[in-house]
């Protein structure tokens, strides 16, 4: 059996995983972070992404928008504003979303510029992990 951590992700609505896994890729605010068992200690702001797991085999996504990552003694806590699993993501819905929130950043005049470009990063992540969980990406 390959060695596992435990990976815990949860939001302020849910508990989405808590269980041991082979490896993550998180996205932090900076760039994403590759974890395997053993990962040295840390504190990151999360990001805007596509976090990805292997469990058993199997690789899987949920999209994350912004919270916090702690990794400790081979525990990893995801502790996300919002999150979801790639299959619950209606892609329709999200490119949908992502086509209003740049025309509504081109407008520009009135608009709150970080509200728009969250709507931009959160849409474009929620794309970016269905596509990964749909192996296009």
């Amino acid at each position: 059996m390959a060695a596992t951590f435990e990976l815990d992700v949860a939001t302020p609505e849910r508990s989405l995983v808590k269980e041991p896994v082979e490896e993550a890729q998180i996205p932090c605010k900076d760039g994403y972070v590759g974890v395997l068992p053993d990962h040295a200690a840390l504190l990151s702001e999360l990001g805007y992404g596509a976090l990805t797991y292997r469990a058993g085999g199997k690789t899987h996504v949920l999209a994350v928008h912004g919270g916090y990552l702690q990794i400790q003694n081979n525990v990893v806590r995801v502790l996300s504003d919002v999150a979801e699993p790639a299959q619950e993501i209606n892609v329709t819905r999200a490119q949908e979303a992502l086509r209003k929130a740049k025309a509504e950043m081109v407008q520009s005049v009135g608009i709150d510029i970080a509200s728009a470009l969250s709507a931009v990063m959160r849409a474009e992540a929620r794309i970016s992990a269905a596509e990964a969980a749909a192996g296009k990406k």
